[in-house]
């Protein structure tokens, strides 16, 4: 993983008024929101003696209280009681377990992951033509594989017809012109393709290939947000989300705005995800074989051109990794 990102770690719906535990990034977490429905985020153990706050409760002041002693905990994981000492005493900045900063918006929360944010952390980003007009739907899809490897198959336009021969790869489409390949700035790029059938001429290089042939193309912000620009109207987006080093929740949405009747829309895009569920199984059969699990730049691949968008993926990855001081 890379750290001092903003990750999508979890939907807004699943934390409600009582604590949530979860594995992120290989660490326990917990998540809760105080009385004005604020999100916060700490590490899942206790100062005192290593118990999982996510087992506590959210008092009425917003302060989390760990089960066993009673401990209360404010936003920034400062301890502020210690009942065994009264509610008068003073707490030292010693009773204090790690927080992350968090954001909520778009049915996401996002946590900034690293030890210190910096004094001018801005929010992270999100697709700017998603704002407004869409209906969505999600399913949240467990795949035992690295998230670096999920991100990479979505975009992977090699596979399709092998992978996919009977939904979205159908044709025999097995030549790729392209890909091309646009970064929108340093942590944003866009890739577009087209895959063809074989008719014996080579593949398109890439700068051969622009965006203007077709208004389908894949949409890919750091550290792990993704979208299949299908058209104006219709997307389909992902959060890839890491659990550990060997396990990614994928977070999967339909959005539609060709249907922009309330009720209508939003069942048009529940209706949407039996197929896109089916869809993401077939990579998920294939993806979670890949070895090893996790990606990197030069692992002694064998890779074509059709490879381009993922080797564009790793260098930055890695950039992102030394720059963090990993």
């Amino acid at each position: 993983m890379i750290r001092k990102q903003w990750y999508i770690v979890l939907g807004s719906k699943q934390v409600g008024p009582r604590p949530v535990g979860v594995t992120r990034m290989g660490e326990k977490l917990v998540f809760w929101r105080d009385s004005s429905g604020q999100v916060s985020c700490l590490r899942d153990r206790c100062v005192h003696r290593g118990v999982a706050l996510s087992a506590g409760k959210v008092l009425d002041s917003g302060r989390l209280q760990c089960p066993f002693h009673g401990f209360e905990y404010d936003t920034s994981g400062q301890v502020t009681t210690i009942p065994a000492k009264g509610r008068q005493a003073t707490v030292s900045e010693r009773f204090r377990v790690h927080h992350y900063p968090t954001h909520e918006a778009h049915g996401w929360i996002w946590i900034w992951w690293g030890d210190e944010p910096p004094a001018d952390l801005r929010p992270p980003r999100f697709f700017e033509d998603l704002e407004h007009g869409f209906h969505w739907a999600q399913i949240i899809d467990p795949w035992s594989a690295h998230y670096s490897r999920v991100i990479e198959n979505q975009l992977d336009p090699v596979h399709l017809p092998f992978v996919h021969h009977n939904t979205i790869g159908r044709g025999n489409r097995t030549v790729v012109d392209g890909p091309g390949l646009e970064w929108v700035d340093a942590d944003r790029f866009h890739v577009y393709t087209r895959n063809r059938v074989d008719d014996g001429t080579p593949p398109l290089k890439p700068d051969q290939v622009t965006l203007s042939d077709s208004q389908v193309y894949l949409d890919f912000i750091f550290p792990n947000l993704w979208q299949n620009h299908i058209s104006d109207d219709v997307r389909v987006l992902a959060a890839f989300v890491p659990v550990d080093e060997e396990h990614t929740l994928l977070y999967l949405r339909f959005y539609q705005r060709f249907l922009s009747v309330p009720l209508l829309g939003g069942l048009v895009a529940r209706l949407a995800m039996p197929f896109n569920r089916l869809v993401a199984h077939q990579d998920r059969r294939v993806v979670q074989t890949q070895m090893p699990k996790a990606s990197a730049l030069r692992m002694g691949e064998q890779l074509v051109q059709g490879d381009r968008p993922i080797v564009a993926y790793r260098q930055r990855r890695q950039e992102l990794q030394e720059l963090a001081g990993e």
